[in-house]
């Protein structure tokens, strides 16, 4: 036999054989919703007089995405609770419908303040603190469990005072064999956003 068709065969099964041990792992095993809640820290609800939201994904303009979704479901339920004097909802993509959104549900408009400019993480860091001025306040920073590790750490980069307030999206996600692949390909995504921004020490 070949040498060089040995060498090659063996490399294409330990291929197949790491990718079927990739599917079985994440199909079988809540291995999802464990790498969500070290991403996400501690879940809590944070009281400040500044809550920011960070926008997603968006299906078409006007519509938001799933995350984005969810990040603003869970923002009326946060206001509901301790109503916030302002809440800064960021991200170019999605912020008018979330902003809308939020005003359905009966927060008042006044109280809502966008930033539509920012595509990333960090933009979105960066922005905020420019809205908020030369003293910014403590402020409650909302996004997505698989996010909330990046996010926090880019805020505070910036020089801002972050209270984290992960919502639970690739947590739930990871409870149910069917929805555990979605969760498993945003926490990729993620995790190689978090090694870039460390790169380039944007955290």
């Amino acid at each position: 036999m070949n040498p060089s068709r040995g060498c090659l065969s063996r490399g294409i099964f330990a291929l197949l054989a790491t990718l079927g041990l990739v599917l079985v792992i994440v199909t079988a095993t809540p291995v999802t919703a464990w790498y969500s809640r070290l991403l996400s820290g501690p879940f809590s609800e944070p009281r400040a007089r500044v809550l920011v939201v960070l926008g997603g994904s968006g299906l078409e303009p006007g519509i938001i995405g799933e995350d984005s979704y969810w990040r603003a479901v869970y923002a009326v339920r946060a206001y509901r609770k301790w109503p916030y004097p302002k809440i800064i909802v960021s991200g170019a993509d999605a912020s008018g419908p979330m902003r809308d959104f939020l005003v359905a549900m009966g927060i008042p408009a006044g109280v809502i303040q966008l930033d539509a400019r920012s595509h990333s993480t960090r933009e979105n860091a960066l922005d905020v603190k420019q809205l908020l001025g030369d003293t910014p306040p403590q402020v409650a920073l909302m996004t997505s469990d698989y996010h909330m590790f990046r996010a926090s750490r880019v805020f505070a980069k910036v020089g801002l005072d972050v209270a984290p307030y992960p919502i639970p999206h690739a947590l739930k996600l990871g409870t149910h064999w069917r929805t555990r692949w979605p969760a498993f390909l945003e926490e990729t995504s993620e995790l190689v956003k978090i090694v870039y921004y460390s790169v380039r020490g944007w955290m």
